[in-house]
């Protein structure tokens, strides 16, 4: 009678595994830059700040056509294409529209200095808002790519 009752058992569960959908284990997808980031509203601020900050940088506003375009261009429409080609580059659901990186700053004849000085406002800024060392180096990456198309090289 034990012997029946364990093979009833057995039977039950091997009929219920087979029986049983398999279900292949899915890879769970490592979050994006702008998940880790928080989202669009912490990005936000952080560009907010950073424009702020950059805006009233005396070096940056020691080259005339910096200098200028402060003047043309207002900090709130900077502020938003800014935050929507950050969103965008860090995998979030935003569409920047604006203009290249090469045509938007061809005119301001950014040179290396200028150009260091605003990398290191940005790794200030962002560490003041406490942002992750890791999530620090993939954004100044980002930002780097796109400093042949800013940067004017000037013959040595």
């Amino acid at each position: 009678m034990k012997v029946l009752a364990n093979t009833l058992r057995a039977a039950v569960l091997v009929a219920l595994l087979v029986s049983s959908p398999v279900r292949a284990v899915e890879p769970v997808a490592a979050p994006s830059l702008y998940e880790r980031l928080g989202g669009l509203a912490p990005i936000s601020v952080v560009v907010n700040d950073f424009i702020d900050v950059v805006n009233d940088d005396p070096l940056l506003n020691a080259n005339p056509a910096i200098a200028e375009a402060r003047k043309r261009v207002p900090p709130p429409y900077l502020k938003y294409h800014v935050t929507a080609m950050v969103c965008q580059a860090t995998g979030g659901p935003c569409t920047y529209e604006g203009r290249s990186m090469k045509d938007a700053h061809a005119h301001l004849n950014i040179n290396e200095k200028e150009w260091d000085r605003m990398v290191l406002i940005f790794k200030e800024v962002l560490l003041a808002h406490e942002v992750a060392k890791q999530e620090i180096e993939e954004l100044v990456a980002i930002v780097e790519s796109t400093k042949a198309d800013i940067v004017v090289m000037t013959a040595k």
